[in-house]
């Protein structure tokens, strides 16, 4: 009998109309059934009257609206997910890329505030923790610069006299900085010892920090102070020369010996041939490196900024490696040429050989430098010893170097 009444008009519930035309489901609900030709007074107040076809109706009209209640709301969830997408534009990938750059932005823009509270409340905490957060930055990109080195050297069967200068060095130097950065993890390692550590390098910052934490004003200082340290050492150092003149077999070197000594002793800086002249003392005895007493080379070590208590075997071991180092980075430097190198790498090299560079001229650094070069390149590997000994010989008259 339901098949004699004629379809109810079908909702666009997909459509952009649906909620203009039907504003709610009873609206949706008279619209349906006011086609129907049993002529029902239907309105939203109005009860259904008896019909014979009353319970049947009404069961189709309940399966109707729910049937167009699930379909308005899956309706408003396309929707809503049309409008989120129309507003972003972006895929999954899209959207966790962006939420990034907001999250690195404003963590931008909150360190950008934090920086200036800082600087306008704490001016002098600010200076310390400027420093120190620039220095943990280099300190990192040293470590990777390192990894890198040391990544090529494995993948091709490198060694280290093979790198270039500046790889060399800058091994050398980060294997120094981690030895000291090392000794400060270890005293963090007991509970609450870290707030002590820090305590420790606010106090004592030149024995404590490595460069990248000092200020420039410090890098000055600390430099100063070093080289008066090592610089303690050379009367003593010169006079075990002295002492050992009446040792050497051969007169014409026992004479250039003591010519080098009393030029030493006037103040005079002494000449290349003078020092090459004497070449065969220190590849034997009295002066060659396994001749050297135990007070010579704990006096040599504090030359070279290297601690002298420890026994004589690993004094002359170190002596020995940071010797040959310096020979390896003085054959790659002369292939690479002075000339190419910074000002700053300049006045580090010549205080790594033992002058004072902080006070002198880049130029005069450059010539003394050169100088060091020309004798060191010329000197054999068994003939080191004099090399050491020049840290004293080359740098103590030098022209700027007394005050």
């Amino acid at each position: 009998m339901l098949s004699e009444f004629p379809a109810c008009p079908e909702p666009p519930f997909f459509g952009s109309d649906f909620t203009t035309a039907y504003p709610d489901l009873t609206s949706l609900a008279l619209a349906c059934c006011s086609d129907c030709p049993s002529g029902l007074p239907l309105s939203p107040d109005s009860p259904l009257p008896r019909h014979p076809f009353l319970p049947g109706l009404s069961s189709a009209l309940s399966v109707f609206l729910s049937l167009t209640a699930y379909l308005s709301m899956i309706s408003r969830s396309l929707d809503f997910r049309s409008f989120r997408s129309s507003k972003l534009h972006l895929s999954p990938k899209a959207d966790v890329k962006s939420l990034i750059s907001y999250v690195v932005t404003k963590t931008k823009v909150i360190n950008g505030k934090y920086h200036r509270f800082l600087g306008r409340h704490f001016p002098r905490f600010y200076v310390l923790y400027t420093i120190f957060m620039k220095g943990l930055q280099m300190l990192w990109a040293d470590a990777k610069k390192a990894r890198r080195i040391k990544t090529n050297m494995w993948k091709h069967n490198i060694k280290f006299h093979q790198l270039s200068y500046r790889e060399m060095e800058h091994l050398r130097q980060f294997r120094r900085d981690v030895a000291k950065c090392l000794f400060l993890g270890i005293l963090s390692i007991p509970p609450f010892a870290n707030y002590l550590v820090f305590l420790l390098m606010y106090l004592f910052p030149r024995q404590l920090l490595i460069q990248h934490f000092w200020t420039p004003k410090q890098q000055i200082d600390f430099l100063d102070i070093y080289h008066a340290l090592r610089k303690q050492s050379h009367p003593e150092i010169l006079c075990y020369l002295e002492k050992v003149i009446p040792l050497i077999s051969d007169s014409g070197l026992r004479w250039h010996m003591t010519e080098l000594c009393t030029k030493m002793q006037r103040g005079t800086h002494p000449a290349i041939h003078d020092i090459l002249a004497l070449r065969e003392c220190f590849s034997n005895r009295p002066l060659g490196m396994n001749q050297l007493h135990a007070l010579q080379m704990k006096a040599l070590s504090r030359a070279m900024l290297l601690t002298p208590y420890l026994p004589p075997v690993l004094l002359r071991y170190r002596l020995k490696t940071h010797t040959t180092v310096i020979h390896q980075l003085d054959k790659a430097l002369a292939k690479l040429g002075i000339g190419q190198l910074t000002a700053q790498e300049v006045k580090s090299a010549c205080y790594l050989r033992g002058l004072n560079s902080t006070h002198i001229a880049e130029e005069r650094c450059r010539t003394w430098l050169g100088e060091w070069l020309q004798l060191s390149c010329s000197l054999k590997e068994a003939e080191l010893s004099l090399l050491l000994h020049n840290v004293v010989l080359l740098s103590i008259n030098y022209i700027g170097t007394r005050r």
